[in-house]
């Protein structure tokens, strides 16, 4: 099963707001989803967006993978260089365990 971590649109017509999920990937945009992780508001003067990080970072461990909007924030957010440095460091340290 293939899973994505994507927006979920919500909000009145010409009101956008979305939620970030993680769901199936065959489900449709606003079907049904796994978990909710956060929410996105782009129409305030400056976006708001929240994230759970560590249910995020949880996700992408178990190899979610993010649409192309959802890196970009979780990019700017800096959800992906944590995910990264976490990776990085169990690498480093499985490597130690097999030495």
């Amino acid at each position: 099963m293939a899973v994505k971590i994507r927006l979920r649109r919500i909000g009145a017509k010409k009101a956008p707001a979305y939620r970030v999920v993680v769901a199936d990937a065959r489900s449709p945009r606003d079907g049904r989803f796994i978990e909710e992780i956060g929410h996105y508001n782009p129409t305030p003067p400056t976006p708001e967006f929240r994230v759970d990080r560590e249910k995020a970072i949880k996700w992408l461990e178990r190899g979610a993978q993010p649409t192309d909007t959802v890196l970009a924030l979780l990019r700017q957010e800096g959800v992906l260089k944590e995910f990264e440095e976490r990776r990085r460091s169990s690498r480093v340290e499985d490597e130690k365990a097999e030495a």
